[in-house]
């Protein structure tokens, strides 16, 4: 994929996070872009976020489906309201409810892809829809309720920032 992913749009004082923060030396750098209406990610993970041998840790396949599914959150809702990605001011989502169904043992060693798309859009909540495949096969779903971060929570983000 050649265009920018979402997570590349990020300000600065939003890109700290672990799952998909440019900013984070030590984080895992998910990136997810467009394809048609629905928006895709791929990663593979690492032998450390093993469960049991040849399984992925649960908690890593909830975490980049968290990532994932705000970076969806944001790009879903500036599609909405008919602007580009990265215009000012930045529209960045947190997770108010995160819930994941696993359905089978997503191996070790596979590419993970986690497609998603839009459940519900209404004021500041997205309602995002991800199913999570390994080898053509759906390993999980997850649906995740993001709020939008109002912009005093932004600003106080912005002068933080200055400050490190």
């Amino acid at each position: 994929m050649h265009e920018k992913a979402f997570q590349d749009y990020y300000p600065d004082h939003f890109s700290h996070c672990y799952g998909c923060g440019r900013l984070n030396e030590q984080g895992l750098k998910i990136k997810s872009y467009w394809d048609g209406d629905e928006t895709i990610c791929t990663f593979t993970p690492e032998k450390k976020y093993t469960a049991i041998p040849g399984i992925v840790y649960g908690g890593l396949i909830a975490s980049v489906i968290d990532c994932h599914s705000t970076g969806s959150a944001a790009a879903f809702a500036y599609r909405a309201e008919g602007r580009e990605m990265g215009s000012e001011p930045a529209i960045r989502f947190l997770t108010a409810s995160l819930h994941v169904d696993y359905l089978k043992p997503t191996p070790l060693g596979a590419t993970l892809t986690l497609r998603s798309h839009v459940k519900e859009i209404k004021g500041r909540k997205v309602i995002i829809a991800t199913e999570l495949s390994a080898n053509g096969e759906v390993c999980a779903r997850g649906e995740l309720v993001a709020v939008r971060v109002p912009e005093a929570l932004v600003q106080s983000l912005v002068d933080a920032g200055k400050n490190l």
